[in-house]
């Protein structure tokens, strides 16, 4: 009997049209299209740690045909809250938000115009210097986050719709 579920569940599973999106890994089509995206720089720390942590994720393109630029505007901010007596906070939110768009090198077209955001709660300490080593490091982490929302959102748009560039 169970079996047969399982015969009748993977029969059922492989009809409704779900594919891998990574099919064939590094030399499959996904893959050689997103390799084929050049992330624009985005200034300051935030900027240049954003736009390492895409570079990681979307693959080397030297030596590639560059099919698509991807420009990214970040919008870094802090807020305290907590407010003590003496009017300090004791609490911090540092939100970091993405709004990117990738444009068709060969039409100029904006193909996909989204955003992305985190953002991550930081004690305020007596101590000035853990206070600002924490507020680095949410910013560090905000940013890996941030680079694994936009890869994920730009492999759905390639499995959708942008023809494969290897």
């Amino acid at each position: 009997m169970m079996r047969f579920l399982f015969l009748a569940a993977a029969l059922a599973l492989s009809a409704c049209g779900l594919r891998p999106m990574y099919a064939g890994g590094e030399s499959g089509a996904v893959a050689g299209t997103l390799r084929s995206i050049e992330v624009q720089p985005s200034p300051g720390r935030a900027g240049w740690l954003v736009h390492k942590a895409l570079v990681q994720r979307l693959g080397d393109n030297r030596g590639k045909t560059v099919a698509y630029r991807l420009e990214v505007e970040l919008d870094d901010n802090i807020t305290g809250f907590g407010i003590r007596g003496d009017s300090a906070a004791t609490r911090e939110r540092r939100t970091l938000r993405a709004r990117y768009r990738l444009v068709d090198l060969s039409t100029g077209a904006v193909v996909l115009d989204a955003t992305a955001g985190s953002d991550a709660g930081i004690d305020v300490v007596s101590s000035q210097y853990a206070t600002v080593a924490a507020e680095q490091t949410a910013l560090e982490r905000l940013s890996e986050v941030i680079a694994d929302q936009m890869v994920g959102r730009l492999a759905m748009y390639v499995t959708r719709s942008a023809p494969a560039v290897r």
